[in-house]
Parts: structure tokens; C-alpha cells; sequence
């Protein structure tokens, strides 16, 4: 018999670990209220107090996350340059018109 494994998406595991952190029901009250372990309740809560300090740093998406511009136009400029190509050939040109039927 094998047993499924839950995956909690992370606005749940936030919504239970800022219920733990508030103080007002013990842990096991909310396990009870939530249907997750007690232990996994103090995992989640301990994670949010070890983590807390990165969500005011401030960080910027790294150059590499960012859109290059650049190399955007080059591929337009390279596949326009391919389709002009294409409707000079015969047999092709019929193709790329599809959409004035």
C-alpha cells in the first residue's frame, strides 16, 4: 500500500506559519484546524523566521534575468530576412499567404 505524499502549495504553508507565529492556538489546535502535522506546522514557522530577513533586500532580477533587447531585434531582423527569401521561391510564396483566403 502506498500512501500519497501532500504537496502544500506556499500560500498555504505562509497561512499556517503566520497562524503559528500570531500565538493565539497552540500548534496542535492548528494542526487540527489546517489537517497537517504539528511537526510540520514548527518546520514551516521556524523556515518563515530563518527567512523573513530576504523579503525586505530589495533585490533586483540579476542582468541575465533580464530581456536582451539586443538579440531580440537581431532574430526579427534574421527571420524577417528568411521570410523575404521564402516568397521569392516558387511554390512557397503560396504558403505564406494563408491567411488572405
Amino acid at each position: 500500500m502506498t500512501t500519497r505524499r501532500n504537496k502544500f502549495k506556499p500560500d498555504f504553508k505562509a497561512k499556517v506559519a503566520l497562524e503559528a507565529l500570531k500565538g493565539d492556538k497552540s500548534t496542535a489546535e492548528l494542526a487540527q484546524i489546517f489537517g497537517v502535522h504539528p511537526a510540520q506546522i514548527s518546520a514551516w514557522k521556524k523556515q518563515l523566521l530563518e527567512s523573513a530577513g530576504s523579503v525586505f533586500e530589495g533585490k533586483r532580477p540579476a542582468k541575465s534575468d533580464a530581456v536582451d533587447i539586443d538579440e531580440l531585434y537581431k532574430k526579427i531582423g534574421k527571420l524577417e530576412m528568411e521570410r523575404d527569401f521564402l516568397a521569392t521561391r516558387p511554390g512557397v510564396s503560396g504558403l505564406l499567404n494563408r491567411d488572405d483566403r
